[in-house]
């Protein structure tokens, strides 16, 4: 039993003969695709015309390909999110302690706001740094092997390596020792974290800060006095539960890898 279409309908289906029935042209091109040898004779009966045609596209392919634009080169994602979501946080914390550096040397008798303000200082850089509503390729970095508490923390390495920076300046000027404004410091940024494991980055940052400035900054500025927790013995408290917050946030660091924690 011949399997091989005859020659006759190749030559028909070489030149596109309308007359063909549906199920030859079926047969033959099924054919084609496992035998090499019909595939031959069907170029034997394949017109001049088709043959240059079909040189000209391979030559104009192999002439895109040869002379078409270098590759895109890579780009790092993570640079370019802290860039674009970051800075101008960053900015606005840098000039806000700036001028509470100021404001303590024209009112020498008030509390320093450099001190007040140093534990919540990395809040607002720490509420974009995972937070779909201000960062537009959320979706995408979130959707990578990296991105959960790990990502957190590396934008949260940045934020608190700005920050630290401008705090050390403003303190110097101010004379507030490092270890009243750093252990504060870092116990809020680890408390937004835990609990942003809880409610979401953003708004336990937010909550935090409220907070902070309800019960501490503005009853400070009221009364003139320094409160308790920013004298220097409160510094040992701050670390501790500064590590508190941080084992609490490993424990539950898979709810990082959940939507619902980008809020």
């Amino acid at each position: 039993m011949n399997l091989h279409p005859d020659v006759a309908v190749l030559a028909r289906y070489a030149d596109g003969d309308p007359g063909l029935d549906e199920a030859s042209v079926w047969s033959v091109e099924s054919h084609l695709e496992s035998c090499a040898d019909c595939r031959a004779r069907l170029a034997e009966h394949t017109p001049d015309d088709v043959h240059e045609l079909l040189a000209l596209v391979s030559a104009g392919v192999d002439r895109g390909i040869a002379t078409g634009p270098a590759p895109t080169p890579r780009r790092r994602v993570s640079r370019r999110r802290f860039e674009v979501t970051l800075a101008p946080w960053l900015t606005m914390t840098a000039a806000v302690l700036g001028c509470a550096a100021l404001l303590h040397g024209l009112y020498p008798d008030l509390p320093s706001l450099v001190l007040l303000l140093a534990p919540v200082a990395p809040l607002p850089g720490v509420a974009v740094s995972w937070n779909r509503r201000t960062d537009p390729a959320w979706e995408v970095v979130a959707g990578t092997p990296r991105a959960g508490l790990g990502m957190l923390l590396r934008c949260t390495a940045v934020v608190l390596a700005v920050v630290i920076p401008v705090l050390a300046v403003a303190g110097a000027r101010t004379g507030a020792p490092m270890a009243v404004l750093l252990t504060p410091c870092l116990a809020f940024t680890a408390a937004s974290i835990a609990l942003g494991t809880v409610i979401g980055v953003r708004r336990a940052a937010a909550g935090l800060a409220a907070m902070w400035a309800v019960a501490v900054v503005a009853p400070s500025l009221a009364t003139a006095q320094v409160p308790a927790l920013l004298q220097p013995g409160g510094t040992a408290a701050w670390a501790v539960a500064a590590v508190a917050a941080a084992g609490f946030t490993v424990a539950r660091a898979d709810r990082f890898r959940r939507l619902t924690s980008g809020n």
